[in-house]
């Protein structure tokens, strides 16, 4: 589906933006220079007859959003956590697009259970309400079951949503393509990479059997965490395009008001949200992605409850521990033991200059600490820090985008809770933490286990893999022998040392 085509997609973009009054109130709450205010005005204007009108009853940049798909609804989504970036009046107005869209009709909604569950609507459910939130993706409806009573949540995939969505992200490929193609400085962000990997995440998203796995899977990791839990699904009533959950009764962590009429202490849920993210990052490699504040409530016991598991995201052990030292470094303000993880993981080129990055990253950091979140523009942080990777070369790291991406968003929520909360203060005490646990002697032993599990799994083949490799070495060269062939065996009968020395050592340590 990807092709010029799609230029039309893009077109309309700018029209609707114009039309609904939205490319005008960007361009003002950006302060754009008059040439660039010009020139994307200029070009949008006369194709404004093209654009949507979208709902007169939302504001301009929420109207046009809307008007124009999941993909950028997910967008305003993820700003409407950022005041700080833009604004307290624009971040309030996109809001409306968490869980207050327009939603379907209920009959298409019954309709779609009935299908999945396969039996009467009536059979299963003693009551089936009309949709309660209704997002870019599925709207949820709230319902009584007939033999237990229970009051569950009900979510149903939007009808059209798939193709949809598939449209809308066509058009960011030929996005991408064109600014690669006309700007080369911008590949080593790797736009079409970003976009691949935001395509899978949400492509995810379509499926609710993959969102109840990983309901799932996440309720058991964090089962004992204190101050959170989650919905229960049920499975016999949940597939592709329906999920069942048990309902989850809270005030919604973005209405400070009522959380405050409830008696609730907001300073203590901003602290308690972010090192919750962090715990499942860094403990688990398995988070919730989405946790903007429409997938957030607050139970009356003072638990945070979180739903909708559509979006979750995963980072390996390596990767964690990359992470965690590099936030640990900013916490203990050691810019060049930041600097110098950056270089050992491969994030920064080997041949630029160390001791300048870690320079670099002092300005980054130094402006955080002392002072409070009210007073720290990450707009002017954020810039900077694109500036200092644009100067080292840098390239995006996509393993990383949905963790940078959810942290952003997380941030923004916690400082919706309580302005003042210092992020360095609350992330410490997790990181630390973690970093006892994946770099101590106790992760070194841990580590030496799996290593010998690893090779005790592959321990019967590996005689028979010497033996071919020393076979192979043992032929006469031919014509033209690569100067590799004597690695296979000199790799195995590596392994094979190496692997005894660890078994070893993991006894010695008490692994097993």
């Amino acid at each position: 589906m990807r092709g010029p085509h799609n230029i039309w997609r893009l077109i309309r973009t700018g029209a609707t933006l114009e039309r609904t009054g939205a490319m005008k109130q960007l361009l003002d709450a950006y302060e754009a220079p008059g040439l660039v205010r010009v020139a994307l005005r200029g070009l949008a204007w006369p194709f404004q007859w093209l654009g949507v009108k979208g709902d007169a009853a939302f504001p301009p940049i929420p109207r046009a959003l809307q008007a124009l798909g999941p993909a950028y609804i997910k967008f305003g989504q993820i700003i409407s956590t950022r005041p700080d970036l833009v604004g307290d009046d624009l971040a309030a107005e996109l809001r409306v697009l968490q869980d207050r869209l327009p939603p379907f009709d209920t009959a298409l909604a019954r309709a779609a259970v009935e299908v999945e569950i396969g039996q009467p609507l009536d059979a299963v459910f003693d009551t089936f309400s009309g949709p309660v939130a209704a997002a870019s993706i599925a709207q949820v409806h709230r319902g009584t079951l007939k033999d237990s009573g229970e009051d569950v949540a009900i979510k149903v995939l939007r009808p059209g949503i798939t193709k949809a969505f598939r449209r809308d992200i066509d058009a960011f490929y030929l996005a991408a393509n064109a600014i690669e193609f006309l700007s080369p400085a911008s590949r080593r962000l790797r736009p079409t990479e970003v976009i691949d990997h935001f395509a899978g995440v949400v492509a995810g998203e379509l499926d609710l059997r993959l969102e109840a796995a990983s309901a799932s899977e996440f309720a058991a990791n964090t089962e004992h965490d204190e101050g959170f839990e989650l919905p229960r699904v049920d499975w016999n009533l949940s597939g592709r395009s329906v999920m069942v959950m048990t309902w989850a009764e809270g005030v919604a962590l973005g209405d400070n008001a009522a959380l405050d009429a409830a008696g609730h202490d907001r300073a203590t849920l901003s602290k308690r949200v972010l090192q919750l993210f962090l715990s499942h990052a860094l403990r688990d490699g398995f988070f919730h992605a989405d946790m903007h504040q429409g997938n957030l409530k607050v139970a009356p016991s003072g638990n945070i409850i979180a739903y909708d598991f559509g979006i979750m995201g995963h980072i390996d052990e390596y990767t964690r521990r990359v992470y965690a030292e590099i936030l640990y470094g900013f916490i203990k303000r050691d810019y060049m033991r930041v600097a110098q993880v950056h270089f050992e993981a491969g994030y920064v080129p080997a041949d630029r200059d160390v001791d300048e990055f870690a320079r670099a990253i002092r300005a980054v950091g130094e402006p955080i600490f002392g002072m409070d979140a009210t007073k720290i523009s990450m707009g002017r942080l954020l810039s900077y820090l694109f500036e200092v990777t644009e100067r080292f070369g840098m390239e995006t790291r996509t393993e990383l985008i949905l963790l940078q991406r959810t942290m952003v968003v997380v941030e923004g929520v916690a400082r919706s809770l309580d302005p003042q909360m210092n992020i360095w203060e609350t992330a410490k005490p997790v990181v630390e933490d973690y970093i006892k646990q994946s770099l101590g002697p106790r992760a070194l032993a841990k580590d030496l286990k799996k290593t010998a599990q690893v090779l005790a799994r592959f321990g019967p083949r590996l005689p028979a893999l010497v033996e071919a490799a020393l076979i192979r070495q043992a032929e006469p060269p031919r014509a033209a022998p690569k100067p590799s062939a004597w690695r296979p065996a000199g790799l195995i009968l590596a392994g094979v040392v190496i692997g005894a020395l660890l078994m070893g050592a993991a006894m010695a340590l008490g692994a097993f």
